[in-house]
């Protein structure tokens, strides 16, 4: 492989690019969290007046679980289509799918309007939300990845993973405002809907922007030199090439999502409804930590991102696998004490041991997989990972809290998560030298391979 010194300087417009990719990731994941943060605010008591109090919660977390049911569909099908037409079609479609569905929730009836038809629509839309984040998370990477240069991808392609802090912020933001600003009884009538309805004009902008900027260099010159040999015909289903060629770097991919997607629902999910039914804070108090620690993860993301340009993605992965796994009892020891300033450093401490798995695993899953088929592998890896970790993670949580009224069950089952990962990061082999212009399609290289086998072309 080429080393990344030999990389050409990233084009004029990467900044633009990342612009693109991190303003569009910020608007999904704004709508995908906004949803999170309702489901443990409000939606039990709107859609689920009938049931107890934290039976309702569980209710409200099971439809936020659908969300992530859909996520892996939306991989396969952004995927296949992503590697045979292109990342910057698709990407504009997921964001109008997103957007569209938001919008719809904020206009939903509630169950003292329709009845059970409204859980059921409710559901609907978040199956749509769900399925277009499924399929917006790789090509919003891969975009940047595929622009850049090797010598500073970790860095470059850790922007659109701001997004995801971004969007929590920018979510967090404006249902804290307006639980600041409007009684109880105003929020749970008609001001929930507020942020919701606020997507519209945010999609608006982000396709503007989205509409702008370029299809990924990496990606036209594979289909150029695949045109030129006759042999070379567009996969037809990329996913069996994937499963065929790379299914060692699924499954590692897979294992590395694991902590980092239990720990971020635990901290910014269930957190809301911790402190709020066992710790005695309000939801005001709650919403505010989250959002200081947002700001942070914003913050200390693209600097994880350089740092495995320097070290290497592995050493900067297991490092956040293994301090989150530690800091759970000290992050619920804290949160007990019912001390703002301690909220917000056990979310801010654990938001930052997050960003370490999160920064370094944009460019680590996208240096797995060969270009023709990279949109598929990295979105499977990334997505179906989600079903079994960032789904369930808040309902989880939710019932061993009510089942043993501890947060000890809790804390193990996040410990648990991060074995999984430091066991599967552990196997993988480090990517950080790899050349995305140079891998052959179909060449079932294992995940990282060696910097000195010799360069191939696609």
């Amino acid at each position: 492989m080429s080393s990344p010194a030999a990389s050409p300087p990233p084009p004029a417009s990467l900044p633009r690019i990342v612009a693109a990719s991190l303003i569009g990731t910020t608007i999904e994941w704004y709508d995908f969290f906004l949803y999170g943060s309702a489901a443990a605010l409000v939606f039990n008591k709107v859609f689920f007046p009938d049931s107890d109090p934290l039976v309702g919660t569980l209710l409200s977390f099971l439809t936020y679980a659908v969300g992530f049911a859909a996520r892996p569909l939306g991989a396969l099908v952004f995927g296949h289509y992503g590697d045979r037409l292109g990342r910057k079609k698709l990407l504009v479609l997921s964001l109008v799918l997103m957007g569209g569905a938001t919008f719809a929730i904020g206009l939903l009836p509630t169950h003292a309007t329709v009845g059970s038809a409204a859980p059921v629509l409710l559901t609907a839309l978040r199956l749509v939300q769900g399925f277009a984040l499924g399929g917006e998370w790789g090509g919003a990477v891969l975009l940047v990845s595929e622009h850049g240069d090797a010598k500073r991808r970790g860095f470059w392609a850790s922007w659109p993973q701001t997004g995801a802090p971004a969007g929590q912020l920018l979510a967090t933001g404006v249902l804290s405002l307006l639980t600041a600003v409007l009684s109880d009884g105003a929020f749970g009538t008609w001001g929930w809907r507020i942020p919701f309805l606020l997507s519209g004009v945010l999609v608006v902008v982000g396709l503007w922007i989205r509409l702008s900027v370029d299809e990924s260099l990496v990606f036209k010159e594979a289909l150029e030199r695949a045109e030129a040999r006759r042999d070379a015909q567009p996969e037809k289903l990329p996913l069996v090439s994937v499963l065929r060629h790379h299914w060692r770097d699924v499954l590692v991919a897979m294992g590395a999502r694991m902590a980092e997607n239990i720990s971020y629902y635990v901290i910014t999910a269930f957190i809301l409804v911790y402190a709020t039914t066992s710790a005695g804070l309000s939801k005001q108090t709650a919403l505010n930590a989250v959002l200081i620690g947002s700001a942070v993860h914003f913050a200390v993301i693209p600097a994880w991102g350089a740092l495995s340009d320097r070290i290497g993605r592995r050493p900067v992965y297991l490092l956040g696998a293994a301090g989150v796994g530690l800091w759970m009892f000290p992050f619920f020891a804290l949160v007990d004490t019912g001390s703002f300033g301690y909220l917000v450093l056990a979310v801010t401490v654990g938001l930052v041991l997050h960003g370490a798995m999160y920064a370094p695993q944009a460019a680590f899953f996208a240096e797995m997989f060969a270009t023709r088929m990279r949109y598929s592998g990295a979105s499977i890896g990334a997505q179906f990972a989600s079903v079994a970790a960032g789904a369930p993670a808040p309902l989880i949580a939710t019932a061993l809290l009510s089942d043993y009224d501890s947060s000890t069950p809790i804390a193990l089952y996040v410990i648990a998560a991060s074995v999984l990962t430091l066991v599967a990061v552990a196997l993988a082999r480090e990517t950080r030298h790899r050349d995305l212009a140079r891998v052959e399609e179909g060449s079932g290289e294992p995940s990282g391979a060696s910097t000195a086998a010799p360069a191939r072309t696609v």
